[in-house]
């Protein structure tokens, strides 16, 4: 019988059975300290990597089993979500791109307070919010069309967020691209063809979560949740534009 360092409940084996500690506690020290590095850095590796590549491959029958309980080797949607926007965000400022920006009229807007706010530039620096913001949008028009499927409000913004994680790394994979061809290509020309990859991936996406639908009911719905999110996210920001001006 061993007591818990943690609790002190009495229990047997290797894990307390009130609050889930090891029965073993390590001393910590430097190699404590090596063990979780190197065991933290590579399980969050394995786990971006694994997720990222089943998003590609069988995205909605991947985030149906990881709803169904199937979590072990896959990332959490929020953190995965998080790490991408971060690195996201600096190989934008590393390749010296925004793709929030539109034209060279909508670069500056004189905002508040009399001063110059480079709106640009303030979406940039705060696109893991902006991101996470935008899936609640997202899953509203999900939650809307298939309502009936099965699934609550939560488990749709799950399925989201992957979708999210998605987005982004279609983005980050053309960020070297749109490098290379700036100085002779419109950047909306390249994010026409972004849209239209995200757009592609959501309907697959879809097609494959909800399998047991008919694929024409699927894409309809899908259609109308997509204008339904495009409708809310157009609302957010010109409620964000109207406060910013005030």
């Amino acid at each position: 019988m061993k007591i818990c360092k943690n609790c002190g409940h009495r229990f047997e084996g290797k894990f307390c059975n009130n609050c889930g500690q090891t029965a073993e506690t390590k001393l910590i020290n430097y190699h404590y300290l090596r063990h979780q590095l190197t065991h933290s850095l590579f399980h969050i590796d394995a786990g971006l990597l694994y997720t990222s590549k089943q998003l590609f491959l069988r995205p909605g029958h991947t985030i149906r089993e990881y709803l169904e309980g199937k979590r072990v080797s896959h990332i959490k949607p929020f953190s995965f979500v998080l790490i991408l926007t971060g690195f996201y965000i600096l190989l934008c400022h590393w390749f010296g791109i925004n793709l929030f920006s539109a034209s060279e009229e909508s670069l500056k807007s004189d905002i508040g307070y009399g001063k110059s706010l480079n709106l640009d530039e303030w979406f940039l620096s705060h696109f893991s919010w902006v991101t996470l913001v935008t899936i609640p949008l997202y899953t509203m028009g999900t939650w809307i069309c298939f309502h009936n499927k099965g699934y609550n409000f939560v488990e749709y913004l799950v399925l989201n967020t992957y979708k999210a994680g998605q987005r982004l790394i279609v983005q980050i994979v053309f960020l070297p691209f749109i490098f290379l061809v700036k100085h002779s290509l419109n950047i909306g020309t390249v994010m026409l063809i972004v849209y239209l990859i995200d757009l592609g991936l959501h309907f697959w996406t879809n097609l494959q979560f909800f399998k047991p639908m008919k694929p024409i009911n699927i894409i309809m719905r899908s259609i109308f949740s997509h204008l339904i999110m495009t409708i809310l996210v157009g609302l957010a920001v010109l409620i964000f534009i109207v406060v910013m001006s005030l």
